[in-house]
């Protein structure tokens, strides 16, 4: 059982780790696509 926590709590660790950098990902991908004249 605690070890079932500990994992638990490391999977919505990396669960937001991940869903932090999607967001963060949009952003950048936007910000550089209009650097370089949106050429895809």
């Amino acid at each position: 059982m605690f070890e079932g926590i500990s994992t638990f709590q490391w999977e919505t660790f990396f669960q937001l780790v991940s869903v932090a950098l999607i967001m963060l990902a949009g952003p950048i991908i936007i910000f550089i696509l209009a650097a370089r004249g949106g050429n895809m």
